[in-house]
């Protein structure tokens, strides 16, 4: 018996080179679907980014208006940035706050945060109107892929 077992393991010296080529064939095939889904997810971390820093901006905004009497008379994101030190204003490899404006429409008040994304240049924005309402806007970058709907690269998030 351990005479059979010897010459048998004596017998196989590895795997053929078609047995090799196929799992090389199916790691590519597997490598070809996963890396553009993995190169998507990246794209969606950054505008996601974007939107979370809209977001905040949108909160410091409120927590500007609440220190001011109501008004939302800030001119630029440094002043919202004195509220929520989170909130970036420069660094462009990041989500970067590049709109923060008070409005003020017929005697009411208002704002409007605009965020970038930082690979896809979408723009992510958020504006309170004079009545009350708040909208979300998105404009998609160079790459269009951003905004869901694409609605001439305009659309809500």
């Amino acid at each position: 018996m351990l005479n059979s077992l010897r010459q048998r393991t004596a017998d196989e010296g590895g795997f053929t080179l078609i047995e090799l080529l196929v799992v090389i064939l199916i790691i590519g095939i597997l490598a070809a679907i996963a890396i553009p889904a993995f190169l998507s997810q990246k794209s969606k971390a950054y505008d996601s980014s974007a939107k979370t820093l809209a977001q905040t901006a949108q909160t410091a905004a409120e927590t500007y208006a609440t220190e001011n009497g109501g008004k939302y008379n800030f001119t630029t994101p440094g002043e919202l940035k004195t509220i929520e030190p989170s909130i970036n204003t420069s660094n462009a490899n990041e989500a970067i706050l590049i709109t923060a404006k008070g409005i003020t429409e017929s005697g009411e008040e208002g704002y409007e945060v605009v965020a970038e994304a930082a690979n896809t240049k979408d723009k992510f924005t958020v504006k309170r109107l004079a009545n009350g309402n708040v909208e979300h806007k998105c404009v998609s970058g160079p790459s269009k892929t951003g905004c869901p709907g694409h609605s001439e690269n305009s659309s809500t998030w």
